[in-house]
């Protein structure tokens, strides 16, 4: 019983995570307080409840990557006041899921530009029905949308920083970006890295295990040793936490690949605990080790 309730409050956190939180509960976010980390040279983390959000500020106004919950802009924007009279100019989406672009409705009707990858305006206009969660998630209204969209790279010279949003290939969906603030040598890498816990592949959304390491290896490239990197979620990390969860990836990987090839089902597999040596590191986060495995398990099978 206690481990089924478990994985119950586990399904309802990811459920929230991924596709916002359910109409009305904007009290939830109440007691939700908004930490200021500034990372570089007019350049800072802001996090709250959802994904991590890059905030760039200077002379041409503020520049936003991702945006958290509807219910939290308002503090998002007060967090931004506090270290810019600017206003907000640009929101720079990393995927589509609602912990990471649930503000866009609210910024786009203040006049802010909505940019995201191409597949990210496709699945948000479209909606979507996530299988792992049994949840319909409702087309966005047009405000929220990106107004421009782009299928490779794209960059951006704002606030006396060179911006490159770069696409990866099916990874933690198919529409992520990585970000790079050249210029400062910051990397915001949203879901593609977590710092401190297993990642969510979302297979739904056109993401995979394989992606997901050629991501991290293509942050890797980008990286050098004093590199900063803000993770989709948890603490900054750098380089070396971004090697260190590529290392996991691909031990799971191997691990998990080994069985789909010889045939084992992913009950069998679940039941031999292939992260049991890895679990105290990654396993703490909200999705637990057994929804890890049956991800990886699942992008590898389909692929077969």
């Amino acid at each position: 019983m206690r481990k089924r309730s478990r994985a119950v409050i586990a399904a309802a956190a990811l459920g929230a995570l991924l596709g916002g939180p359910p109409a009305g509960t904007g009290q939830e976010f109440a007691d939700v307080e908004i930490e200021t980390v500034e990372v570089a040279r007019g350049l800072y983390m802001l996090r709250g409840r959802g994904g991590n959000v890059g905030l760039s500020v200077g002379e041409d106004g503020a520049f936003l990557v991702d945006d958290q919950y509807a219910p939290l802009t308002e503090k998002i924007r007060a967090a931004v006041r506090a270290v810019t009279d600017r206003p907000i100019r640009f929101v720079l989406n990393t995927h589509w899921h609602g912990d990471h672009t649930g503000g866009n409705e609210n910024l786009g009707t203040a006049g802010a530009l909505i940019v995201a990858h191409e597949n990210v305006r496709r699945r948000m206009q479209a909606g979507q029905f996530m299988k792992l969660l049994g949840r319909d998630v409702p087309p966005a209204p047009a405000v929220a949308l990106p107004a421009v969209t782009f299928a490779a790279d794209i960059t951006f010279h704002w606030n006396e920083h060179e911006i490159q949003a770069v696409h990866v290939m099916r990874a933690h969906t198919d529409g992520d970006t990585l970000v790079h603030f050249r210029s400062v040598d910051v990397l915001h890498m949203g879901d593609v890295f977590l710092s401190d816990t297993y990642p969510f592949i979302d297979t739904d959304s056109g993401g995979s295990i394989d992606g997901m390491i050629a991501a991290v290896e293509r942050g890797l490239e980008r990286a050098a040793a004093n590199t900063r990197i803000i993770p989709g979620h948890g603490r900054l990390s750098d380089r070396a936490g971004l090697a260190t969860f590529r290392d996991m990836l691909v031990t799971v990987r191997e691990r998990i690949g080994d069985a789909v090839a010889a045939g084992r089902s992913v009950e069998d597999v679940l039941r031999s605990k292939p992260t049991a040596d890895l679990d105290a590191a990654w396993g703490g986060g909200f999705v637990t080790p057994d929804a890890f495995v049956r991800a990886v398990y699942g992008s590898l099978a389909g692929e077969r």
